[in-house]
């Protein structure tokens, strides 16, 4: 009898560890599957937009060509002193360019934590840097992914390139990012110590040789 019992409830408590196995791959599913919208930024034609540099300054594309975390946005900021500056909203799909003064930079990626990536640009430059996200506990997660040399010219970056929409900053980007301002900045102060513990080799960098 107690035999009998004990196989029920492993069956029920296997029968459960089942489902929540499907549920939890039904959300997955229905997070990289659902098409998601553009917000707080503008979404800009490609005839409309020139993206070579101005002389002696230089220009990062970010992009996010993969549709994982499609209803989720990621934000990126320069940081500025120790102070996030808003580069921009950027969505599954889309793409935005960013122009600036060569030399060093930092970068900071949000989404659930935050991620970073140092840059040592050259000017009359144009450089390429992927958002990547990855599942986190309660959303998605965001790392970069520099585009270094030797995958500058390869059909990868085309199609990577072909995949996005272009957008840009808008005055309701701004007060977005004015708004969750303290979220932001307890972003940074929390995982920019954690990154500096990185090993060198572990940190995302954007070399000069590495513009076209």
């Amino acid at each position: 009898m107690n035999l009998s019992t004990n196989n029920s409830g492993n069956k029920m408590k296997t029968y459960i560890t089942r489902c929540l196995k499907i549920l939890f791959l039904a959300t997955f599913l229905i997070i990289i599957g659902c098409s998601g919208t553009i917000k707080n930024m503008r979404e800009i034609p490609d005839e409309n937009l020139v993206i070579i540099p101005e002389q002696g300054k230089s220009v990062v594309i970010f992009m996010r060509p993969e549709s994982l975390g499609y209803q989720i946005q990621s934000s990126v900021f320069e940081i500025k002193g120790k102070l996030p500056a808003l580069v921009g909203i950027i969505a599954a799909e889309t793409k935005l360019a960013y122009r600036l003064d060569p030399g060093p930079h930092l970068f900071m990626v949000v989404g659930e934590s935050a991620d970073f990536m140092t840059a040592d640009l050259a000017p009359n430059k144009i450089y390429y840097a992927r958002v990547e996200p990855r599942m986190g506990v309660w959303k998605a997660r965001f790392s970069f992914d520099p585009v270094h040399e030797e995958k500058v010219t390869t059909s990868d970056l085309t199609d990577w390139m072909e995949d996005c929409r272009w957008v840009e900053k808008t005055a309701e980007s701004l007060d977005w990012a004015q708004e969750n301002m303290p979220s932001i900045q307890a972003k940074l102060d929390k995982y920019y110590p954690v990154w500096l513990q990185k090993e060198q080799s572990k940190k995302q960098h954007l070399f000069p040789i590495d513009g076209k």
